[in-house]
């Protein structure tokens, strides 16, 4: 991991604000950004990163292992803190077996105790906790309770929440209930199972109802359930991948997406529960080759965490390995050769980069007219300095110029590659990802701050996290 304090490292000094003037007249769209350092905002929680893991991927013994060395330096490299959320529709086609041999496939996965032993030692590795969705769509009441008390022995104090069932709003498109089946039906079967939880678990935490569309099913949960719920969960993906999942839709504005954040904010505020996007990626269906790999992938995400965060989401779970159909998929943050050889990639350096700039609380930012894709966001550690990240999605460079920024300089970690649909060649801070997990910034950047403001250059299909001192 990085040392923050090399954040700032004496080594290129850019033009300041008088040099930014210039480069707004070469051609650049200029953009004026305001920080309001002393309105602060909603915090980020310290555990906001997280991966998202189909049950198959727990049943591939050795690989989420402590003995997974690289594996699980890849993890804490995004974080200290962070949820792994073990689900995905595998779960319910899945069983647990104490002693039988680990299986892992789409319709017929096998967990044992030797695999989640062997979880139990990759989450004591990383530092992360877990969230584990049982299964609902084929399980019986004693195999559900069996699953539940295996996983409970092995996450102890780390288990987040235990989810009933995965999407069961799309319970009828997966075969495991009838056309007609609907919430109520839904909220009576976890109730069934939540009853003979407590019974043997009085006090397991328990989360819900983990959709994947229907944002009213979380509002009639909270209402339901919220008093005997530690977390409310739903799903994201932009669509079904298609010809049509294109970069330029992964990096254009979804329609659906904020008035979805706007219910789901609304019902967590309503219900003091906090919501977690538990299983989220680019396009569903193992992502669209060519994009949800790419750069584009990259700058989609740092996007759309900063989204989450401003919107009072508590965290989000992206989906990576291997998934529902068997294959590792295009969008997966951590690549995985399936011969023992793991890799950080594009998606990946975008979540880096927002462990980066997500620190914090929120402060609120303005922008001036600012063309298509560009982004800015703000954050502040309680005792810390003040970390601007600048995004930008667009087909063209950007000049902006930053105000209200306290302090003298700003150190910056740049997001590049060599084009928006690269699959290579990205860096972060001008470094790739080591082969070991580690990652290192070796090109820092120091820019001036002058009277409050400060001016920085953005590349097309680049972001740049600056962190003010």
């Amino acid at each position: 991991m990085m040392n923050r304090r090399d954040f700032l490292t004496n080594t290129v000094l850019a033009a300041g604000a008088s040099g930014f003037a210039a480069s707004a007249q070469s051609g650049k769209q200029a953009v004026r950004v305001t920080v309001h350092a002393d309105q602060p905002l909603g915090a980020v929680a310290p555990d906001f990163m997280g991966l998202g893991y189909e049950i198959s991927s727990v049943a591939r013994p050795g690989l989420m292992s402590a003995a997974n060395l690289v594996y699980v330096q890849l993890v804490r490299t995004l974080g200290a803190c962070g949820v792994i959320r073990i689900g995905g529709n595998t779960s319910d086609y899945a069983h647990y077996s104490a002693t039988a041999s680990a299986i892992s496939s789409a319709y017929g996965t096998v967990v044992n105790d030797a695999v989640l032993r062997d979880l139990g030692g990759f989450l004591k590795a990383t530092g992360w906790r877990l969230i584990w969705g049982l299964d609902l769509g084929r399980g019986s009441e004693s195999e559900v309770m069996a699953e539940a008390k295996a996983v409970l022995s092995i996450a102890g104090e780390r288990l987040m929440a235990l989810e009933i069932g995965n999407e069961p709003d799309l319970f009828p498109n997966q075969k495991h209930r009838m056309p007609e089946y609907g919430y109520e039906d839904w909220l009576a079967e976890y109730r069934r199972s939540k009853t003979a939880l407590r019974g043997q678990f009085p006090r397991v935490p328990l989360a819900g109802p983990d959709v994947a569309q229907k944002t009213d099913w979380v509002t009639r949960f909270a209402a339901d359930e919220g008093k005997d719920a530690v977390l409310l969960t739903h799903h994201y993906y932009r669509e079904g991948q298609n010809p049509s999942s294109t970069v330029e839709k992964l990096l254009g504005v979804d329609p659906k997406l904020q008035p979805q954040l706007d219910q789901l904010s609304a019902t967590s505020r309503d219900s003091g529960l906090p919501y977690r996007i538990c299983e989220v990626n680019s396009f569903s269906g193992g992502g669209r080759p060519g994009v949800s790999d790419s750069m584009a992938a990259a700058l989609w995400v740092l996007d759309y965490m900063f989204t989450l965060a401003a919107n009072g989401c508590s965290g989000v779970n992206m989906e990576t390995g291997v998934n529902h159909r068997d294959f590792v998929s295009s969008y997966s943050p951590i690549g995985d050769d399936e011969h023992g050889h793991y890799s950080a990639k594009p998606e990946y350096y975008g979540m880096l980069a927002f462990s980066l700039g997500g620190r914090g609380r929120l402060l609120k930012v303005e922008m001036n007219a600012a063309p298509a894709g560009v982004k800015a966001y703000a954050t502040r550690p309680d005792k810390g300095p003040v970390t601007v990240t600048l995004i930008n999605k667009g087909v063209g460079a950007a000049a902006l110029t930053v105000r209200g920024v306290p302090g003298s300089r700003g150190g910056v970690m740049r997001l590049r590659a060599p084009a928006v649909d690269a699959k290579a060649g990205i860096t972060l801070g001008g470094a790739e990802v080591a082969a070991a997990g580690t990652w290192k910034p070796v090109k820092p950047e120091v820019i001036a701050v002058r009277r409050g403001q400060l001016g920085i250059k953005l590349p097309a299909a680049s972001a740049a996290i600056v962190e003010i001192r």
